[in-house]
């Protein structure tokens, strides 16, 4: 008999398929807030983040924008500074993951009162693969997310943010880190770079495949995942033929959503989003893009540990043959890279990249065991090139 826990992260609402400038307003009256921080990055503040300023009027009184790839801790200090600095009594987080993930941990400096980089060591999820730890604070101000990509930072009480000196990112978690509320309005998508659109989706699907290939079985997990990925593949297909088309956008968000949405079940990531934490913590590889090339080479080192997982896999996406072959031949039609040598990772690195991988936990979330930093080198040279 199956035995387990689902945890849901402290979010309130999803609000789907209305203008977000209407429900922030709308929330933001319910919520008694008046004093907005908008939270965005360089590339998002002069296009559709200076819009939503603009139509908030005097309910934004700040846009900061200094948010980098990966959440360096010194934006998320900053973050909080500004925070402080305009009297904000609550946050709106546009963008990807990065934004998502860097004001969730602005929220935690305030609840902390942290105010310089080192401070966020005492706070930070224990390193090792079994030690996760909640952050020991109360809560306070929220936010509300509006994401422009398909990550789906939105919907998990956790997040990532880097150590540029160190080149390491580091984890932070607490229920109440998850947005209070998350806007799915696919017209704020519309800016993305196709690349980005794309990679991000392909991350929503490694959450998907990664869930539905697990060890450990999760009902409620897997029947999100795979829905998730239905509509993902379809989304995706629909959305890159015709980048306007805002019904096939928010076919993307629904699948992400569902997709991440299973993660509660306290099962964990596995192996390809284990590597994809290095790739992109140590050598700067967007998690997309970590997506589109490890996940194919972990699907064919673990395909005779998850025959029935991964045939589900290629059935859901549509294909014949393997479940490596169809995730990489979505990736393909997505004009996404493929293998390590494109994206400037070399096999001179591997044994690098495999030991500082031995520490992410989704190493023990494999269908096949790894057992040490060689297992690691098998699926990066299944990638090479």
């Amino acid at each position: 008999m199956l035995a387990g826990a689902h945890r849901f992260p402290g979010q309130d609402q999803v609000v789907y398929g209305r203008p977000a400038v209407e429900v922030v307003r709308e929330l933001a009256k319910a919520w008694g807030a008046r004093r907005i921080l908008l939270t965005t990055t360089r590339s998002l503040r002069d296009g559709v983040a200076a819009e939503l300023a603009a139509d908030l009027g005097d309910l934004c009184v700040g846009l900061f924008s200094e948010i980098g790839a990966h959440s360096p801790r010194e934006g998320v200090i900053a973050g909080a500074a500004e925070a402080r600095r305009t009297a904000a009594d609550l946050i709106v987080a546009l963008g990807g993951g990065s934004v998502i993930d860097a004001t969730k941990v602005m929220q935690l400096c305030l609840w902390a009162g942290l105010e310089r980089a080192e401070e966020l060591d005492a706070y930070r999820a224990g390193r090792g693969p079994d030690r996760v730890e909640v952050a020991k604070v109360s809560p306070g101000l929220r936010f509300i997310a509006i994401p422009t990509t398909l990550s789906a930072a939105e919907f998990t009480p956790f997040a990532g943010v880097s150590d540029p000196a160190r080149r390491v990112k580091e984890g932070y978690t607490h229920p109440m880190l998850a947005p209070r509320a998350v806007v799915l309005d696919p017209a704020m998508t519309l800016a993305t770079p196709p690349r980005l659109w794309g990679s991000t989706g392909m991350k929503a699907v490694d959450h998907a495949v990664e869930q539905l290939c697990h060890p450990v079985r999760a009902p409620y997990a897997d029947v999100l995942a795979a829905e998730g990925l239905k509509r993902l593949a379809r989304g995706l297909t629909a959305s890159h033929a015709d980048p306007e088309d805002l019904g096939a956008r928010m076919e993307c968000q629904f699948g992400m959503w569902l997709a991440i949405s299973g993660v509660g079940s306290g099962r964990g990531m596995g192996p390809s989003h284990a590597i994809g934490h290095t790739l992109g913590g140590s050598y700067g590889v967007p998690h997309g893009i970590t997506s589109c090339v490890i996940l194919p080479a972990v699907l064919a080192w673990t395909h005779d540990a998850a025959l029935a997982p991964q045939a589900l896999i290629s059935s859901l996406l549509g294909y014949q043959g393997s479940a490596a072959d169809a995730v990489r031949r979505l990736a393909d039609g997505l004009d996404l890279p493929n293998d390590l040598k494109s994206i400037g990772i070399l096999r001179k690195d591997f044994q690098a990249i495999a030991e500082h991988t031995m520490h992410d936990g989704g190493v023990r979330f494999s269908p096949r065991p790894i057992t040490g930093p060689q297992d690691i080198v098998e699926i990066l040279e299944l990638a090479a090139d």
